[in-house]
């Protein structure tokens, strides 16, 4: 009846006549092979126990030299691990109870004991020791696992009082473990709702009372013991029995200070122009709308200020983009100052700003500040030695008259701003509606356009990626050129967005995607090293019905391998409708096609939506790069897209790399990938086949260590 695990036992009894009848009972089991040592004292048994291992402790609790839960004690002591079944004359519950709370895996009654319940005590005493153990095997695994993941959990009882805290919620809390345990929850672990600064509904009845996995609200503060407060996101679930029946929660939760601290600043990233830190084209159209909302409510007039420098242009060529840029931050400043804290003064990008200014009594008032900034820009810039003169020209809208929105009152004073160019520079110029000249020119591209593509004026020329670990073109990226019959080369800054508002961008992509596809298969059946042929494609393209289709019947008719093919696109067109992109996306990457989000960083895009977007690579703007060496103390924006895209596991290239400084600094921070004029300049197929032969020459991209 003895399982082959008990081996061996030491029997503690000073009664020699009660060890012969239970060595007999022992024989008479079965168990006459297994080895049974007899000792008459504690002192002895704890001397065997030090020299030998024993499989069971039979212990009986009279002996002459410990008696009670004292001989329980040190025969623990002496071998903690090992059953232990105790023997006593008394029928004593209270004494078998203290005796299994000492850690006895059995209490015998002397006078009770028969050989069959002897066996059964001792084969249970083994069983339920094992299952001790392993249990406490389980309890430190997950004791060490909680103490070592960076969250901090936190577990209740039913009544709401703490049962455990591992040390993450330790340090957050401030409050150790020995402290925090049958304490309420609420006192420990203390939530307000960061606006209100009311306390946040108990995490662990709503848990309780759903059943289910609940969340605290996205702007939750921990109030440290110490009042100290961090930023927090958790998670807590109800604990059950084995009815299912709710015991307790469990609540799991970390600090997002960091991750809060880097969503802020992208968001002001996307709001604001990184050089001047001046609002940007996005969030100066919600201020402009906002201002013509109120004005309507207080008969107030609504001006909008378009301004272009005169000479920019050519102090930046002859100086270079480091003084230009310093000059613009010369120019916003003046801007600012000479406008109401109420208004807003941005930067459109390049030399363009617009001012807005909101609840003006009567028109004069915009010819006043148009005035004032005229002479505050034409004022000397002192810039790093330099004494820099430039002039401005000003365009002016006015609402209700000229607009009732943002983007129209932005356009009529844009125009202005070309009419006052004309008119001399250095003026402003207020809109009127026969202000046309840029409507005409705008059609006049839009007719030629419509004729480009039958008339085969549009060319594509390449542009290589180049890895910066080894100097290799890893890929290159297709941007279409048009040379007008009678205007030469137009810039795409020109007809795109004139493609763009008429529907021509369509055609247009469909033709540069193929194009662009058959140039690849070409050099790759020429057995050319071309891993990857880029195609930017706007937000129309990608919004048409047809685009999946049509890609993949590019590919099919070219031969292009998809995996060969990638697409770029920039945030904004992917957050428009961030549901319906995602699963473009996915169809896309199912069959093979990579993705890549163009001019990162410039956009509004969430980052919990770009965790979700079946995405290969981040490319950093090239007005961030430019950060590198016009503002090497403000690079936070480039590191910071850099480690996310390591973390996120994207490839990270780097666009409009210029500079030596500039690549040394992307390599040391161990970005993926750059293009840009250091390396080459979009090149026609047959220059870019050659630079696919010879490679990328070596002194532009090995690195002087």
């Amino acid at each position: 009846m003895i399982r082959r695990s008990l081996r061996s036992l030491l029997l503690v009894e000073d009664n020699p006549g009660d060890a012969r009848l239970l060595r007999e009972m022992l024989s008479e089991g079965g168990a006459h092979k297994m080895g049974m040592t007899h000792v008459e004292s504690m002192s002895e048994a704890e001397r065997q126990l030090g020299q030998a291992s024993f499989d069971m402790v039979m212990l009986d609790l009279g002996l002459p030299d410990a008696h009670g839960l004292e001989a329980v004690r040190r025969a623990r002591a002496a071998a903690p691990r090992v059953p232990l079944v105790v023997l006593t004359g008394l029928d004593d519950e209270s004494l078998a109870t203290e005796a299994l709370q000492e850690g006895a895996q059995d209490y015998l009654i002397k006078a009770q004991i028969e050989t069959r319940g002897l066996l059964r005590a001792l084969h249970y005493a083994i069983e339920r020791k094992a299952m001790e153990e392993a249990l406490f095997a389980v309890k430190e695994r997950a004791q060490v696992t909680l103490n070592c993941i960076g969250d901090a959990v936190v577990c209740t009882d039913i009544a709401g009082n703490i049962t455990f805290v591992n040390l993450v919620a330790e340090k957050m809390t401030g409050w150790p473990a020995e402290e925090a345990l049958g304490r309420p929850m609420a006192e420990v672990f203390r939530i307000l709702d960061a606006v209100t600064r009311q306390t946040t509904p108990n995490p662990m009845d709503m848990a309780v009372v759903q059943n289910q996995t609940v969340h605290q609200p996205s702007n939750c503060v921990l109030i440290r013991r110490d009042e100290f407060e961090t930023p927090i996101e958790d998670s807590v679930a109800p604990i059950h029995d084995r009815e299912g029946k709710a015991t307790g929660a469990v609540i799991v939760f970390r600090d997002v200070s960091a991750a809060r601290a880097m969503a802020q600043e992208m968001t002001h990233s996307a709001q604001h122009d990184f050089l001047t830190g001046l609002p940007n084209r996005m969030l100066l159209n919600d201020r402009v709308d906002q201002a013509i909302t109120l004005s309507a409510r207080n008969t107030k007039k609504v001006a909008v200020l378009f301004l272009d420098l005169d000479g920019f242009k050519h102090i930046n060529d002859s100086l270079g983009h480091p003084i230009g840029d310093k000059l613009l931050q010369s120019i916003a400043k003046r801007l600012v100052s000479c406008v109401r804290g109420s208004d807003t003064v941005s930067r459109q990008g390049g030399d363009e700003f617009v001012v807005l200014l909101s609840e003006m009594a009567q028109q004069e008032d915009a010819a006043i500040s148009a005035l004032r900034i005229l002479d505050a820009v034409s004022q000397t810039h002192p810039i790093d030695q330099h004494d820099l003169h430039l002039t401005a020209s000003i365009g002016v809208s006015v609402s209700p008259d000229d607009g009732m929105d943002a983007e129209t009152l932005i356009k009529n004073a844009d125009t202005a701003m070309y009419q006052a160019k004309e008119n001399g520079r250095q003026s402003y110029q207020f809109f009127k509606p026969a202000m046309n000249v840029r409507a005409v020119e705008r059609q006049s591209i839009e007719e030629s356009l419509r004729r480009a593509l039958e008339r085969k004026e549009f060319a594509l020329h390449y542009q290589p990626k180049v890895k910066l670990a080894t100097g290799e073109i890893t890929g290159a990226e297709a941007l279409i050129r048009w040379t007008h019959p009678t205007r030469g080369l137009v810039s795409p800054a020109q007809f795109i967005p004139v493609a763009e508002d008429c529907g021509l961008i369509l055609p247009m992509g469909r033709w540069v995607i193929r194009e662009a596809c058959k140039q690849a298969r070409a050099w790759i059946d020429a057995g050319l090293p071309l891993y990857t042929m880029a195609v930017n494609i706007s937000s129309m393209e990608f919004r048409d019905d047809n685009f999946l289709e049509s890609v993949f019947t590019t590919l099919s008719e070219t031969g292009l391998d998809p995996k060969s093919l990638e697409l770029e696109l920039t945030e904004s067109v992917l957050m428009k409708r961030a549901e319906s992109a995602a699963s473009v996306l996915r169809t896309l990457r199912t069959r093979g096609v990579q993705i890549a989000v163009d001019d990162f960083g410039t956009g509004y895009s969430s980052l919990s939506y770009l965790r979700k977007f079946p995405i290969d690579a981040l490319k950093i703007d090239q007005s961030f790069v430019r950060q590198i060496t016009s503002a090497p103390d403000d690079t936070t924006i480039v590191t910071a897209v850099i480690g996310m895209g390591r973390s996120l596991k994207l490839r990270v290239v780097a666009e409009g790399v210029e500079t030596r400084e500039e690549l040394e600094f992307l390599r040391a921070h161990q970005c993926e990938e750059a293009q840009g004029y250091y390396f080459s300049q979009p090149v026609p197929p047959s220059q870019f086949g050659i630079l696919l032969k010879s490679g990328i020459p070596e002194s532009a991209v090995i690195v002087h260590r």
